[in-house]
């Protein structure tokens, strides 16, 4: 239970209050828990389907793009924006590292932010309200798994940060949980139409995890923020294209 309370406090700016200590060990095994924290948080986005159905859909896709960002404090998109920067400037390891540390934001950061956020504002607003919150649950999901993946298949790259012990304690039992978990909810949600869906959006995101490492060496907080962006970019880009193209 205390693993649970760790991905809740960690992913969402829920009231969490751990009674008891927690060890380094808890960060690793709280990510078992990170795709079940996901689809609730994709359940939750997708009342705003409900709540707000009588309003035009671009409207909708605004209020869940909002609520998204505030739910869980902006924090993976501010990780996407150091992200941006750093890495945009092409630039040493060190040099990256210290430029994502930096709290005031660069041209890289507002580019990407800006795009990214039209981005996922479009699609929603294309996708059919009526299986809206399929996509939602697995995109919300999805992006948490490869926080998981990201996590499990890196080295921290700094000496010390928020997310070192979520890397150094992740092992193959938290990996292995959320993967089977978030395969079964694709399938389910979607049938083998689920399957290739999972397949086709791993791709840029293992580009991505792969790309990242190339440069700095591993994961850092921010850099799993990014992951967790695009990784919800690419579930919602490639469900659309699947819809359109009746796949």
């Amino acid at each position: 239970m205390k693993s649970l309370l760790v991905a809740l406090q960690f992913l969402t700016i829920l009231p969490i209050n751990i009674a008891s200590k927690v060890e380094k060990k808890d960060f690793g095994r709280s990510l078992a828990w990170f795709p079940f924290v996901g689809a609730l948080l994709g359940l939750i986005l997708s009342l705003g389907i409900f709540l707000f159905g009588f309003l035009p859909q671009m409207v909708i896709a605004a209020l869940i793009l909002a609520g998204s960002i505030i739910i869980t404090g902006g924090m993976h998109l501010d990780g996407f924006a150091d992200t941006c920067d750093g890495l945009g400037a092409f630039t040493t390891k060190d040099r990256a590292l210290e430029i994502m540390r930096d709290s005031r934001i660069g041209t890289m950061a507002a580019a990407g932010i800006v795009m990214l956020l039209i981005f996922k504002f479009s699609i929603l607003a294309a996708i059919p309200p009526g299986i809206m919150w399929r996509y939602l649950v697995l995109t919300a999901a999805f992006a948490r798994w490869a926080q998981v993946l990201s996590c499990f298949s890196s080295r921290y790259a700094r000496q010390e940060g928020k997310a070192k012990y979520f890397i150094e304690y992740a092992s193959w039992r938290e990996f292995s949980i959320g993967g089977i978990f978030i395969l079964s909810l694709f399938i389910l949600l979607l049938g083998m139409t689920g399957l290739k869906l999972f397949l086709v959006s791993l791709l840029p995101v293992l580009i991505l995890l792969s790309y990242i490492k190339s440069k700095i060496g591993g994961m850092t907080g921010d850099t799993i923020g990014a992951i967790n962006e695009v990784a919800e970019a690419s579930v919602l880009l490639f469900g659309l294209i699947f819809l359109r193209v009746g796949l």
